[in-house]
């Protein structure tokens, strides 16, 4: 249940952001008509996020096994793909993700049309539950109990909704610096266990055939049905009996990802240029303001 709730949580919490800083800008200027076609965005986007997860799970499921184990290689590894895509983007775009949505949002209306609004709020939620779609599927494929893994995914989504609009009411301020970071180690574990996955399902398929030697069997450590298990295989993703070529996957996606989220940002050197020259107030902002998002 850990890794899809915080995949809900995450994803939804970006979407919601998106969302309630667009909605909150709108707000303030007093333009509930364009809001309401920004909900019409948002509803659309969700609708045809949801048709694509429940299709790519409809199509896996009536494959012949063969098919299914490249399906899954597939999905695994467009579902790496897009969180490391994802942790990348918002460590760059955290920090101005606020003004630039408000600055996105001014020119549409600037222009008397609010489809540019409306294709704002469905581009952003579309884009974050694309990814949570494939991503949510590379997990469940995993999981031993996909009902569980559903419902920690949906009370991610729920608890991300309950957080933004408390942000968006100004009620709730939280360090997104400190959240995306945490939660962006979380999931790059996630991530290093679906690389692993790829790989053995690869070999399933017959596309992967090199690495095939034995490393350890965890047989001893991880039983069926036990919190170790849930632990080892469900949130580290790694298997009982894994491979050479699945090690080094694994050791060679986390070990740099996670010392790029943990690390984070090199602040600029005392003395240089960047560090004596005062910034402007709008390229200062830290990430944190992009939570303290105005009441509408």
């Amino acid at each position: 249940m850990l890794p899809t709730f915080i995949i809900g949580l995450r994803e939804g919490l970006e979407a919601a952001l998106i969302v309630g800083i667009v909605a909150a800008f709108l707000g303030q200027q007093g333009r509930r008509d364009a809001l309401r076609q920004v909900w019409i965005g948002v509803a659309a986007a969700v609708a045809l996020c949801l048709a694509i997860g429940f299709g790519l799970q409809a199509l896996s499921r009536d494959l012949p096994q063969r098919q299914q184990e490249m399906l899954e290689t597939v999905i695994g590894t467009v579902a790496v793909g897009f969180v490391t895509y994802m942790i990348l983007w918002m460590r760059r775009h955290a920090r101005d993700l606020k003004g630039d949505l408000e600055g996105h949002a001014a020119s549409a209306l600037a222009s008397g049309s609010a489809r540019a609004l409306v294709m704002m709020a469905f581009l952003g939620v579309l884009r974050e539950g694309f990814e949570t779609a494939v991503f949510l599927l590379a997990t469940f494929q995993n999981s031993n109990d996909p009902a569980v893994s559903g419902l920690g995914a949906v009370l991610g989504v729920l608890v991300a909704v309950v957080v933004g609009f408390l942000i968006y009411k100004g009620g709730l301020k939280i360090n997104m610096a400190r959240f995306f970071r945490v939660t962006g180690v979380v999931l790059v574990v996630i991530a290093a266990g679906l690389v692993m996955s790829a790989f053995h399902t690869g070999h399933e398929a017959g596309w992967v055939t090199f690495g095939q030697g034995s490393t350890w069997n965890l047989d001893w450590l991880v039983n069926k049905g036990t919190p170790v298990e849930s632990l080892v295989t469900g949130v580290l993703g790694i298997q009982q009996k894994p491979v050479v070529i699945e090690v080094v996957g694994y050791l060679a996606y986390l070990v740099p990802m996670l010392a790029l989220v943990i690390l984070g940002t090199r602040r600029p050197r005392a003395g240089s240029a960047s560090a004596s020259t005062p910034a402007p107030a709008s390229s200062s902002a830290s990430a944190d303001e992009a939570a303290a998002v105005p009441s509408a």
